[in-house]
This record gives C-alpha cells, sequence and structure tokens, in this order.
C-alpha cells in the first residue's frame, strides 16, 4: 500500500493545523509525546516538523504533501504545487526599529545609514527575503547598486555590500536592537511584542497564512494524487465550510417565487413540499456574510428559520474541474 507522506507543522501553528484536521474527520493521537503521530487513515504517514522546514523537504519529494506558512515557501523559494490557503495562521513579516528614531520607511533608514557612513544591521530569521526586500528598495539600489548586502551566519559569509549586513537569528530576534541591531524583519500577530520591546513597525513586507502544499512529482503518481486530492476535498470543505451557513426556511406557496428570487444558493436550493398544503421547506447553503442583509427578506415571506453552521462543504465539481485541469 502507498501512504502518502504528510508534514504537519510544529510551534505557532500547530494547534490550529490539529483542529483543521479534526474538523476534516481526521483523528491523530500522540502528537504530545512523538514527531510521529498516528491517523486514522492507513494511507496517510504524518510528521510534525519546523514549518521552516516543510517547503524544502516537500520540494525534494521527502514528504509528499504539508502544511506551512506561505512566508517559508517564499523564503525557501521552494518548488512545490501550492493547493489551498487554509486561511489561519494570519501574520505578518514586518521591518521594525527603534520606537525613537524619526523615521518611517526603509528608504529614510537606509538614508540615514548612508549618510552618516555607518553600517546597518538587520536581524532577521529570513535572510533569501530581507536580501530581496533591500535590493528592491529604492534609496538602497541609488547607493548600492546591484551589490548584495553582507550575510552573516555562524558558518559563512556571502554578499559584497559591508555597508548593509543581515545577520541571521535564532530567535528572540525582538530582543537584538539597539545593541546587536539597528532593525529587524520579523514576523507578528498583533505587534504587541514588539511594542513591549520598545520597537515600532515601519513597513509591513508581505502576509501570511497557512498553506497546504504538494511535491509535484506525487501529483503525477497515480496512488498518491487521488489521496492528496481526498486530504485537499477535506481541507477545502472546512475552509468553506466557516463562510457559509445551512439554513432551513418554511414558506408558504405564495411567497415561494419572492423568497426564491431573494435566496442566494450555493448552487439550486432544494425545495420540498410540507405536510400542510401549500407549505414548502427550503434548503440552501449561502455566504455568511450576507445572512445580516438577508434576514429582514427572510422575516417577511418566511414562517420559520433554522441556521446551522455546517462542518465542512465540499464542492465536489470544483475540486474535480481543479484535479483535471492539473
Amino acid at each position: 500500500m502507498t501512504k502518502v507522506r504528510f508534514a504537519l507543522p510544529k510551534g505557532s501553528l500547530e494547534n490550529a493545523t490539529f483542529e483543521i484536521l479534526g474538523k476534516a474527520g481526521y483523528k491523530l493521537s500522540g502528537q504530545e509525546r512523538t514527531y510521529r503521530p498516528s491517523i486514522n487513515d492507513p494511507e496517510i504517514e504524518p510528521r510534525i516538523l519546523r514549518p521552516q522546514e516543510i517547503p524544502i523537504y516537500v520540494a525534494e519529494g521527502l514528504q509528499d504533501i504539508g502544511i506551512t506558512g506561505l512566508d517559508w515557501i517564499k523564503e525557501t523559494n521552494s518548488d512545490v504545487e501550492v493547493l489551498l490557503n487554509l486561511e489561519y495562521g494570519a501574520i505578518k513579516l514586518v521591518l521594525a526599529v527603534p520606537k525613537p528614531w524619526a523615521m518611517n520607511s526603509l528608504s529614510q533608514l537606509v538614508e540615514k545609514f548612508w549618510k552618516e557612513k555607518r553600517e546597518l544591521r538587520i536581524s532577521t530569521e529570513y535572510l533569501n527575503t530581507t536580501v530581496s526586500y533591500l535590493k528592491s528598495n529604492p534609496a538602497y539600489k541609488n547607493h548600492y547598486g546591484d551589490l548584495d548586502p553582507l550575510v552573516i551566519t555562524p558558518w559563512w559569509r556571502i554578499g559584497n555590500n559591508p555597508s548593509v549586513s543581515v545577520f541571521l537569528s535564532f530567535g528572540a530576534t525582538e530582543a537584538k536592537p539597539p545593541e546587536n541591531a539597528d532593525a529587524i524583519v520579523d514576523v507578528t500577530e498583533t505587534g504587541t511584542t514588539l511594542e513591549q520591546n520598545n520597537l515600532k513597525i515601519i513597513e509591513i513586507i508581505c502576509e501570511s497564512t497557512a498553506y497546504l502544499i504538494a511535491n509535484k512529482d506525487s501529483l503525477k503518481d497515480k496512488e498518491k494524487r487521488e489521496k492528496i486530492y481526498d486530504i485537499f476535498t477535506l481541507l477545502k470543505g472546512v475552509v468553506d465550510g466557516r463562510k457559509r451557513l445551512h439554513i432551513f426556511v418554511n414558506v408558504s406557496e405564495a411567497n415561494l417565487q419572492k423568497l426564491l428570487k431573494q435566496l442566494p444558493a450555493l448552487k439550486r436550493p432544494t425545495i420540498s413540499p410540507l405536510s400542510e398544503k401549500g407549505w414548502y421547506s427550503v434548503n440552501t447553503v449561502i455566504d455568511r456574510r450576507i445572512f445580516i442583509e438577508l434576514l429582514p427578506k427572510l422575516r417577511k415571506l418566511a414562517q420559520g428559520l433554522v441556521v446551522y453552521e455546517p462542518r465542512q462543504v465540499l464542492s465536489l465539481d470544483e475540486i474535480f474541474n481543479k484535479k483535471q485541469g492539473d
């Protein structure tokens, strides 16, 4: 039996990942004690890894699919198939400097250190993203052209512009300024930790959420492809289910057509006659965002209303078309 190797993220994405898998119907156990938890699907082999590693392992075929942050997919520049935005774990990758500094952009930061002929030191876990962001900045290009910032790690140094140095951080990045760094590139959810460390955000580099990714060769394997799309379907069902409401409406025959004109549906609403002649039940799935707007119309036209929050909404034809187009 061919197994699909499924990389699950450790750390900040961990709890939300196990929650969405649970809502998708998967039961995992042992994750508190091992990095190889068990799952109620014998065709899946889960493995818990750091989100930083997952894009690389999936790209190299060491894992068939994985869940990681978009920030790490971009940072590692991994050649993977991006299947689904899971829409949790939202963070921002930001550039931050000490609060007292009178600057509000990377350009101002670069200009200040260039005029003062001082080395600009940036601490980050995101070396590639930071280098690319610096080199795309107009002030940097104006003063340093195509020179690469000096990247410093415990093992090597690369780059040919010692005036701007990017230091690899192993965590607690917000604690580095001002003694060990002039600025940082780091992730934040609310900005509270940066605020507590006397830092302010001057630019947002990118925004990120958790994504489901796959190895491109695994998608070419017939057996693995089918299982990967089973996982994709169930997880997409949870993502879509969070955005929908399942409603049941009782309506008189006189108001039925008026209601149907007002009522959006996932495809077509299901209409069933009730035991009392002249009354119908209408069953449909609607976008959660329009429910408040729709409620006054339902009150005027319907006799009763039942609202459910669906666990999953599976748009099987949409997934089939995506699969066929890959």
